[in-house]
């Protein structure tokens, strides 16, 4: 009696093993979209700012940059404005600050692109956006985690 061939699982080579790229800081399963469309005028800093500020007209859209919940709707921290903060998973939360309207509440599930709020210049002096994201509550740059544009 002939020996049974090897199942076809058995034959295939092993996959090979992760590439060297760097991490992308465990937000892989992370879809990101830039929150609003005009130029970057402040890059992030550790000592100046803590986000990117994102030029543009009063009432342009404000967009999630990813998939999350709504944790905070309003205008209680000082030096923010009119805040939206959306929590993306347990690692993950973005800020949008300085709107001149809300349009989403706490507790609501958004989506990546979705507006949620008009860009305004609430307790600042220009109209802007400034969008930080923060890993594990310590900011860190958005262009690391943005797509280029």
């Amino acid at each position: 009696m002939p020996a049974p061939a090897p199942s076809p699982a058995a034959a295939t080579p092993p996959p090979p093993p992760p590439s060297a790229a760097a991490p992308r800081d465990a937000d892989g399963e992370i879809s990101w979209g830039w929150p609003a469309s005009g130029p970057v005028t402040t890059p992030f800093d550790d000592v100046r700012s803590k986000g990117l500020s994102i030029a543009g007209k009063a009432g342009d859209p404000v967009l999630a940059a990813a998939d999350g919940r709504v944790v905070y709707a309003g205008s209680g921290l000082r030096g923010y404005g009119n805040l939206v903060i959306v929590k993306h998973n347990a690692t993950f939360l973005t800020a949008y600050a300085h709107n001149q309207a809300l349009l989403v509440k706490e507790d609501q599930v958004v989506r990546r692109g979705q507006k949620i709020a008009e860009m305004g210049s609430s307790d600042t002096d220009r109209v802007q956006l400034h969008f930080e994201v923060r890993r594990l509550g310590k900011p860190v740059d958005p262009a690391r985690v943005l797509p280029v544009r």
